[in-house]
């Protein structure tokens, strides 16, 4: 029977970081994918904030602010692994209000950003209209419009597969199969089952996204993570060099990327209650193109290029669960992400491997336990 050091469930960001860092570190590790349509790492927007701070009394904007500060660090180990582009760039963002009821919070938005200015935390800045049109030519008349210089994007796609490639260059092991079942006893996973064969491992890390909760029952508890539907519409400006311009955020949870080559990617739903079913939808594109020209009317030329849906892993509380199983010493559980995995994800990883291979993590973790939901 083959034995691994570790075993980590699932291919998506969270999975293949957390296998990234597990070998760098030494350890024998295999990765285990079936590859589900509608994972959410390959449809995210992948918007990385800087408006978190590291003190912050909330525990995931404290983990937003860490995740945000380890990317730099990240993105230079994979260079120097010459795993491939990321599409990692910092362009700043806009925060903009474009109607009356975005005042309020764009002005609790705004008071934040003197906080972080007061504290030295250099980058931030208000601008006029005019002035954020010049940065985003698509933009109409905005009420107010903060610019965060320091924001960046990161393109799930090719994130996924740097990771892969500097992984399996030190190591992992990666198949294309999926798990049938977790074999338990005496509180221990003993191994892990594929329709094929019976593998054993020091470690099982279960980072199978949006499909996580399909183990609950196996281990003896329950993980509550849900599927969220996002529709994310990538539409096209040709002849339009788009690569420089920054992200935009409104008010009513939808967002503007920009890429280069004249795309754009506007988004994006959430809905709860979606199933596993990755389809687009008419009212996700309805609302979807909607909001994006409600913010920045000079898109309405632009033509349509891709629409990419994603499942993402939404739990209870919006936190991640992050962490050991209660009464099983070997599993752990890295899940839940919602809305911000391409930013978390990465650091998740390297977090969940530290404990994996049994060193002290880099993050407490306390908030993020699954035993918070008994």
């Amino acid at each position: 029977m083959p034995n691994y050091d570790a075993i980590v469930v699932g291919g998506g960001v969270v999975g293949l970081s957390t296998a990234y860092h597990l070998v760098r570190g030494g350890a024998r590790t295999l990765l285990l994918d079936r590859g589900d349509q509608g994972r959410a790492s390959d449809a995210g927007a992948g918007i990385l904030s800087s408006t978190s701070v590291s003190d912050d009394p909330d525990p995931l904007e404290r983990l937003k602010a860490r995740a945000a500060g380890y990317y730099p660090e990240l993105i230079a180990r994979l260079r120097a692994d010459e795993a491939g582009d990321t599409g990692h760039a910092v362009t700043g963002s806009l925060t903009v209000a474009v109607s009356a009821d975005e005042v309020a919070p764009f002005e609790q938005a705004r008071a934040r950003r003197l906080r972080m200015g007061a504290r030295g935390e250099a980058g931030h800045a208000e601008l006029s209209s005019a002035r954020a049109r010049a940065l985003f030519p698509p933009l109409g008349e905005v009420r107010g419009a903060l610019h965060a210089a320091a924001d960046a994007r990161i393109d799930g796609r090719l994130l996924a597969a740097a990771l892969r490639r500097a992984a399996q260059v030190r190591g992992l092991v990666l198949r294309q199969v999926g798990v049938e079942r977790l074999l338990v006893r005496d509180g221990i996973v003993q191994s892990v089952a594929t329709a094929a064969e019976e593998i054993r491992a020091g470690q099982v890390v279960l980072a199978a996204g949006a499909w996580s909760g399909t183990f609950g029952a196996q281990l003896g508890t329950r993980i509550p993570v849900q599927p969220q539907r996002g529709q994310i519409i990538h539409l096209r400006l040709p002849g339009i060099d788009t690569g420089a311009w920054p992200i935009v955020l409104a008010f009513h949870r939808h967002y503007i990327v920009p890429w280069p080559g004249g795309r754009v990617a506007v988004g994006a739903t959430r809905e709860t209650g979606s199933g596993f079913r990755p389809e687009t939808t008419a009212q996700g594109v309805m609302e979807v193109l909607g909001e994006a020209l409600r913010v920045a009317p000079g898109l309405k030329d632009a033509s349509l290029d891709e629409i990419r849906v994603g499942l993402r892993p939404a739990s209870p509380d919006g936190l991640p669960i992050l962490g050991p199983v209660p009464g099983v010493r070997n599993v752990l559980l890295a899940t839940g992400h919602g809305p911000s995995g391409l930013l978390l994800g990465p650091y998740s990883g390297k977090v969940i491997a530290e404990l994996a291979s049994q060193r002290t993590p880099s993050h407490e973790l306390a908030a993020f336990a699954i035993d918070r939901f008994r």
